[in-house]
């Protein structure tokens, strides 16, 4: 039986406990396991590093809604990423990354994995061509992001899956942006499925963590060796709030991509906005791409302003329900200033992102008193 994605959110590694009957999961806030003799483990469970049954519930239900062979969860995002470049590469290695590519992403490739030995370059992922002319024969990996933050740029997962197998390398897709709701890079040719579960996953802005979800079993079990080796393991409570938001992944997605549209239709129209970047809107460069691979196109905004950066940052300041944070996904909206805020780190570099752009989350607000709050701001 093919369960609908709701059912596997709410049902998949979530059976009701049975010693209790407890519908939830409970959190198993414990380090080590009594033995039934040396090497006799219960349920294969012998210290908190290596597995947790909360942590083995959200990691059955995170491969079961992206539809991949094994699930693994952790501390954050960035530790997910960590773990999965040092399994599938290693030192002499070579990666391609998006040319936009999250300012974390590009943080993590350029000032550490560098000095491990690994290379990189970024390159514009909607050109398949300079895809292609960019692999070389140390080239392990393609990164793709799609939407990119917090440009929105789309990647044809398919076309480069095909490109990145072509040359014997893995496609690894960070689904944070559009969620495993909107989007299943597995379905579509990517090896591995990157998230930071902080945000749309988790959904409330009250847990940080990381997912990675592998198509194979083979590459799962690598990547569930280095996870215990390197240890950036999500704790019982975080896994507990994370398998939590899952469950209502579906329903709060919806609203997003509902109340984003409305509020590009606000943009669209007014006078102090130059550009809004949303793959939902037919003249967007991926727009047939993302109308193709993605359920929906998300809540994600970014648009740039007449004023420049002055006009920009003023504008962050004076949302009133649009909160002036960093971060995305949560059930309340957000706004910020990549170029001073998540994107500053690659300032200077060639992923510097426009002085003139705001960055919006998209709450599951009222969507009127969004609209309001931003007409108030950009007047």
């Amino acid at each position: 039986m093919n369960e609908g994605f709701e059912t596997l959110a709410v049902h998949a590694g979530q059976e009701a406990d049975p010693y209790t009957g407890a519908v939830v999961p409970p959190i198993y806030a414990v380090s080590t396991y009594k033995q039934d003799g040396v090497g006799g483990l219960r349920a294969g469970y012998e210290y908190s590093r290596s597995a947790n049954p909360t942590r083995t519930a959200l990691e059955e239900a995170i491969a079961a809604v992206e539809g991949g062979a094994r699930g693994l969860a952790f501390a954050s995002g960035l530790a997910a990423e960590d773990t999965l470049i040092r399994t599938v590469c290693e030192p002499g290695d070579h990666v391609l990354i998006p040319d936009d590519a999250y300012g974390g992403t590009y943080r993590l490739f350029s000032k550490v994995l560098s000095r491990w030995g690994l290379s990189f370059d970024p390159v514009p992922l909607g050109d398949l061509d300079a895809v292609r002319a960019a692999v070389r024969p140390e080239t392990k990996a393609i990164w793709v992001e799609t939407p990119t933050n917090p440009l929105l740029g789309i990647a044809d997962i398919a076309a480069l899956a095909q490109i990145a197998h072509e040359s014997g390398a893995v496609l690894l897709v960070d689904n944070t942006f559009a969620s495993p709701y909107l989007q299943q890079p597995l379905a579509l040719g990517a090896d591995v499925v990157v998230h930071s579960t902080t945000k749309y996953v988790g959904g409330h802005s009250d847990v940080v963590g990381g997912a990675l979800v592998a198509r194979s079993a083979e590459v799962g079990e690598r990547l569930a060796y280095h996870q215990n080796a390197i240890g950036g393991v999500a704790g019982p409570f975080d896994a507990w709030l994370t398998l939590r938001g899952l469950k209502t992944l579906g329903v709060r997605m919806d609203r997003h991509c509902d109340n984003a549209e409305r509020v590009v239709d606000l943009l669209l129209s007014h006078r102090k906005v130059t550009e809004v970047l949303y793959p939902g809107l037919p003249g967007h460069p991926g727009h047939e791409i993302a109308a193709k691979q993605m359920r929906r196109f998300g809540g994600m905004v970014s648009f740039r302003v007449a004023g420049g950066e002055e006009d920009a940052v003023a504008i962050c300041g004076r949302t009133r329900l649009f909160t002036l944070g960093e971060s995305l996904g949560g059930v309340e909206s957000l706004i910020e200033h990549p170029g001073r805020m998540t994107h500053a780190s690659a300032a200077g570099s060639p992923l510097e992102v426009p002085s003139d752009l705001v960055r919006l989350s998209v709450g599951i607000e009222t969507v009127d008193d969004l609209l309001a709050d931003l007409t108030e701001a950009l007047s």
